[in-house]
């Protein structure tokens, strides 16, 4: 072998074994699923399906991408997840929430905070809010079909409340 090309397959080798240390560094990031979890909240939050996410860890802000809108009903009513969310998250408080609405009456009207308090959620849509208890939102919804495609009888999120207590 030529002194020129000993030089090369040494770089080539370290090279390859430094790219296979940034691919696995990388495939053990969190999913936005274990972050939500990491502040207090159940993966339920969020709809299966999440292609990417962005999360500042110093601010709390962050982006969930999701392939197209998703939309679901739960007990006759309708949830609506764009395509795009962002809030900012801390323990037990989602503020700034955009992306995420619930139909009430002929409206979407959308939920800006969610705060968790013991063993409840609470969703403020801003003039009202109501909670709901957590254990509701230990799976994720599917989009097209909410909680009736996970099987669960933890799947009720009765949105009659939150028109009850505006």
């Amino acid at each position: 072998m030529s002194s020129s090309v000993l030089p090369l397959c040494i770089f080539l080798v370290l090279f390859s074994a430094a790219s296979s240390a940034v691919a696995g560094k990388e495939s053990q990031s969190p999913t936005v699923y274990e972050i939500i979890q990491e502040y207090d909240f159940p993966v339920g939050l969020l709809p299966k399906g999440v292609t990417r996410y962005e999360f500042n860890k110093s601010t709390g802000n962050f982006a969930v991408y999701l392939n197209k809108t998703c939309t679901f009903s739960i007990n006759g009513y309708s949830l609506k997840y764009m395509s795009k969310v962002t809030g900012k998250i801390s323990k037990d408080r989602v503020a700034n929430l955009k992306g995420v609405q619930v139909k009430l009456l002929l409206f979407w009207i959308n939920i800006a905070e969610v705060t968790r308090d013991g063993d409840q959620l609470d969703f403020s849509v801003g003039i009202a809010s109501a909670d709901f208890p957590i254990d509701n939102f230990y799976a994720s919804p599917q989009c097209g079909c909410g909680f009736d495609c996970v099987n669960s009888s933890t799947g009720e999120f009765n949105l009659k409340q939150l028109i009850s207590s505006s």
